[in-house]
C-alpha cells in the first residue's frame, strides 16, 4: 500500500516510534500528498524565493551590507541554505516513516515536547511571513493608486484590508497546496513581469544617473544592528520553514525528487532574485528603498503593471506559506470529500477567512515590512532551518557520522544559535525605533 492510500484510508492517528521508543501521534492529513512531480515542487519553492519580497532585498540586504559583504553574504546564504534544506529533506523517511510535517519529524527524533515546541515555532514563523505578505500586497496596491491619484485619501491600512480580503478569497477557492498547479505558472509569469520591469527600469536609471553613494548609512552603533538585521534577511530570503510540508506533496522517491527540486530552487531559481537585487543597488546606491518599484522611473502604465503583478503573485505565494495552517485545521476538524461541498466551502470561508482576518489586522497595525523580515529570520528561520536541521541530522545519524562530521554539525548549531539571538535583539531594536517614528495603522 502506498503512502497516499495509507493517509486517505486510515482515519485514526498513527504512532511513530524512533530508535529510543519515544512515540508521538501523527494525525492523518486531509490534504493530498505524494502526487506532485519534483518539477512542480521546484516551482513551489521558486515561487517563494522569487516572491515580491525580492523587490526589497536591494534596500534591506545590500544597503546595510554594501557591495562586498552583500554579494558574499548572498552567495554564502545560498550555499548554506541549500545544505541545511538538504539535511532536512534526507530525514523525510527517517525511521521508515514519512514525516509530512516539520513537527512530526522533530517529535519522532526528540519526543512530544519537541513536537509541541516545533509546532509553535513554525506557526509563529509562518504567521509572520503571511503578515509580511499582506503588508507587501497592500503596499503594491497603494503604489498603483499613488501613480494615478496621490491625494492621500486612500491610506496603506485600507489597501492592506483589500489585500487580506483577496487573499481570503483565493484561500477559499484553492483547497490544498497540490491544487495550485496552473497557478504556479501564473505566479512565475507575474514574478517575471515585476522582476524584469524592475531590472530594466533600474538599469536605465543607473546608466543615466550620476555617480551613486554606496556608503553604508547610519552611526557606528546603528550599523552594527542593521548589519545583523541584514544577516537575518539573508536567510529569510532563501528559506521557507516548511520544507517537510512541501516535500509531503512530492511523489516517490520522495528524497531523491526533493533533492532535485532543491537544486532547481538554488540554481535557476535564485538567478532572477540575484539580478534584480544587484542591479537595484547598483542603480540607486544607499538611497535604495525597501520596495524597489518606488525608486524606478518610467511610464506610469509599466510601473502600474509591475505593481499589479507583484500584488497578484503575493496572493499566490501567501497561500503556500499558509497551507500548513490550513492543513492542520482541515485535518483537525475532519474535512473530507469534495472541496465544493457546502460543508467544506462554508468551513473554509469561516476558518481560513478568520485566520487571514487576524493576519490582516496585525499587518495593518504594524506595517513595518523590513522589521518583519528581520524578526522572522531571527526567531524562526534561524532555528528551524539551521539549528534544528543540523541537530536533528546529528541525532538521527549519530552512529553513522565521524567525529569530524559531528563537530561540524555542532559548530553549525552553536554559530546559528548565536546568530539567532543577535538577530532577534537587532530586530527588536529596529521595531522599537520604528514604533517611535510610526504610529499604529501608519500610512507608510
Amino acid at each position: 500500500m502506498d503512502n497516499n492510500t495509507e493517509a486517505n484510508d486510515d482515519s485514526r492517528p498513527r504512532k511513530v516510534y524512533d530508535e529510543d521508543q519515544m512515540d508521538v501521534e501523527i494525525p492523518q492529513t486531509a490534504h493530498q500528498i505524494s502526487k506532485d512531480s519534483w518539477f512542480q515542487v521546484g516551482f513551489v519553492l521558486t515561487t517563494g524565493i522569487n516572491s515580491a519580497y525580492v523587490l526589497g532585498y536591494s534596500g534591506t540586504i545590500m544597503v546595510p551590507l554594501g557591495w562586498i559583504f552583500g554579494i558574499v553574504g548572498l552567495i554564502i546564504a545560498t550555499a548554506i541554505s541549500l545544505y541545511a534544506n538538504t539535511l532536512i529533506a534526507k530525514l523525510h523517511e527517517f525511521g521508515g516513516k514519512r514525516h509530512i510535517r516539520y513537527r512530526d519529524l522533530a517529535g519522532h527524533i526528540y519526543g512530544r515536547k519537541a513536537y509541541s515546541l516545533t509546532w509553535a515555532l513554525q506557526y509563529v514563523n509562518l504567521f509572520m511571513i503571511n503578515t509580511g505578505y499582506i503588508i507587501l500586497a497592500g503596499s503594491a496596491l497603494k503604489a498603483v493608486y499613488v501613480l494615478f491619484r496621490d491625494d492621500h485619501i486612500m491610506k496603506l491600512p485600507y489597501f492592506i484590508a483589500i489585500a487580506g480580503f483577496v487573499c481570503a478569497l483565493f484561500a477559499i477557492c484553492i483547497p490544498h497546496l497540490s491544487a495550485l498547479r496552473i497557478w504556479l505558472g501564473f505566479s512565475t509569469f507575474f514574478s517575471l513581469v515585476y522582476i524584469i520591469t524592475a531590472f530594466v527600469l533600474s538599469l536605465k536609471d543607473g546608466i543615466k544617473a550620476p555617480a551613486r553613494d554606496y556608503s553604508i548609512p547610519g552611526t557606528a552603533t546603528s550599523k552594527i544592528f542593521t548589519t545583523i538585521g541584514a544577516a537575518a534577511n539573508l536567510v529569510f530570503a532563501f528559506n521557507t520553514g516548511m520544507l517537510p510540508e512541501i516535500q509531503a506533496t512530492v511523489r516517490q522517491p520522495v528524497v531523491d525528487n526533493m533533492i532535485k527540486a532543491l537544486y532547481f530552487q538554488f540554481t535557476a531559481g535564485v538567478l532572477p532574485m540575484y539580478a534584480v537585487t544587484f542591479v537595484g543597488y547598483w542603480a540607486y546606491g544607499s538611497s535604495t528603498s525597501s520596495y524597489l518599484l518606488n525608486n524606478v522611473t518610467g511610464a506610469v502604465w509599466v510601473k502600474a503593471t509591475a505593481n499589479i503583478a507583484a500584488f497578484l503573485q503575493t496572493v499566490i505565494a501567501l497561500h503556500i506559506f499558509a497551507s500548513p495552517m490550513y492543513e492542520y485545521l482541515d485535518t483537525k476538524f475532519g474535512i473530507k470529500g469534495s472541496a465544493l461541498s457546502a460543508h467544506n466551502l462554508s468551513f473554509r470561508i469561516t476558518v481560513r477567512g478568520g485566520y487571514l482576518a487576524i493576519n490582516t489586522l496585525v499587518a495593518a497595525l504594524l506595517p513595518f515590512l523590513g522589521d518583519f523580515m528581520s524578526l522572522t529570520g531571527a526567531i524562526s528561520t534561524f532555528p528551524l532551518t539551521f539549528i534544528l536541521a543540523n541537530h536533528m541530522y546529528l541525532v538521527a545519524k549519530k552512529t553513522k557520522l565521524t567525529s569530524l562530521q559531528k563537530l561540524w554539525h555542532w559548530l553549525n548549531v552553536c554559530f546559528f544559535g548565536c546568530m539567532s539571538i543577535a538577530a532577534a535583539i537587532a530586530a527588536l531594536r529596529l521595531i522599537a525605533v520604528d514604533s517611535k517614528t510610526y504610529h499604529v495603522f501608519a500610512d507608510l
